[in-house]
């Protein structure tokens, strides 16, 4: 059950996504459907950043939720990721993103099936995406792929690695000097031969290189 405060602070937040919202809405390409170009959006796909009408949120719901997620602009409340994630794109930038292998004769579909065929190329087929942009890791469920290293860091890698093999030879060494000096106790005799452990080693006899030696 939520406080008061907390419902004021939620209501305070969810004001400052509105306020953020229709401020981008109010930017000259997020005025137009980010798809079939319709006019006035209210809804958008927070994850690809775009403002969508109506009919196109209907077709990215049909995408699935691993590509496309819709929220209404104004119905529906947003997370602080959300907004951040529309901040960082808008619908000039993700029109640079996914179409930019636009044909050029090319033509806005108007049609719920051109729309539909339009939208599913687009983004679930990436037929026009630019292949070559760097994007913003918050967006892209791909993973990145490493750098290649040079060959002065793959020789310090090399060394770090023999380095930890050295040591962890030695600390092995340690331990078994450890085990064959200490003296055990009458008692640990009496474990070691009724449990076939060597009490000294902590593990069987056959394995802890003692083998009842060290009495």
């Amino acid at each position: 059950m939520t406080t008061r405060s907390e419902r004021e602070k939620a209501q305070k937040l969810n004001e400052q996504h509105q306020a953020i919202l229709t401020k981008m809405l109010r930017e000259e390409d997020n005025k137009y459907c980010a798809d079939c170009e319709a006019k006035g959006p209210r809804w958008a796909s927070w994850n690809l950043g775009v403002f969508i009408c109506i009919r196109c949120a209907g077709i990215h719901r049909n995408l699935g939720v691993h590509i496309s997620r819709v929220k209404s602009v104004n119905l529906d409340q947003w997370t602080p990721e959300q907004i951040q994630s529309v901040q960082s794109m808008g619908n000039t930038k993700a029109r640079q993103l996914y179409e930019a292998h636009l044909p050029d004769n090319f033509r806005r579909p108007q049609t719920d099936q051109a729309v539909e065929f339009f939208i599913r190329d687009k983004y679930e087929k990436k037929k026009y995406y630019d292949k070559n942009a760097v994007t913003d890791p918050f967006k892209s469920s791909d993973a990145a792929l490493p750098l290649a290293s040079s060959p002065s860091s793959q020789a310090s890698e090399k060394n770090k690695l023999e380095k930890e093999r050295e040591k962890k030879k030695d600390e092995k060494k340690k331990e078994k000097e450890t085990v064959q000096g200490n003296k055990p106790t009458a008692f640990d005799k009496a474990v070691c031969q009724l449990s076939n452990t060597c009490a000294v080693a902590g593990e069987a006899r056959i394995s802890c290189g003692c083998q009842g030696a060290v009495w």
